[in-house]
């Protein structure tokens, strides 16, 4: 069974998910700092097009990606981004977007997606192939099992990077 395993299988599972709500906590690494910047909250995705990213610590902060509008909320402040004004962080973006909609087609509209391991425990890398986004960004690597995301790393193209683990089976 695993014989015939790829990348399109993986898609097609992820595709099957209706979305849901996890729990995540991140560590980022920034080359100014002493210590990673630490950060926990809750995920929820409510496909095709909506994700939320909920921090609760240290600050409370809400950021949601509804088709192409980003909204921030950090304490009474509120921005609304249009994200084609923004094409590397839509880019990021529709990285994750675009893996937990299993949208491949998406994925290699702006990356090279190469995917190692089983279905058990997989790894999805993808390197960016806008030489702009490049410049930014240097490589996201996704894990999971089965058909759920368990981390995301995102390798800047600075050497600065962002680790978030994702935790399944949460109370709402």
């Amino acid at each position: 069974m695993a014989a015939d395993w790829d990348v399109s299988r993986l898609m097609q599972s992820l595709a099957q998910q209706r979305g849901g709500r996890v729990a995540f906590s991140e560590k980022k690494y920034i080359a100014l700092l002493d210590r990673p910047v630490e950060s926990s909250g809750v995920l929820v995705y409510q496909p095709p097009a909506r994700l939320e990213k909920r921090t609760l610590k240290p600050n409370v902060e809400s950021l949601v990606l509804d088709r192409d509008l980003l909204l921030v909320e950090r304490g009474k402040q509120k921005y609304t981004l249009q994200l084609q004004q923004y094409p590397e962080i839509a880019a990021v973006i529709d990285s994750i977007r675009g893996t937990l909609a299993g949208d491949l087609k998406a994925l290699e509209r702006q990356y090279r997606v190469d995917l190692e391991g089983s279905p058990e425990r997989w790894t999805l890398t993808l390197l960016p192939s806008d030489t702009r986004m490049a410049a930014t960004v240097q490589r996201i690597r996704i894990s999971g099992t089965g058909d759920e995301l368990r981390q995301i790393e995102m390798l800047q193209a600075d050497g600065d990077r962002s680790v978030m683990n994702i935790l399944h089976d949460v109370p709402p």
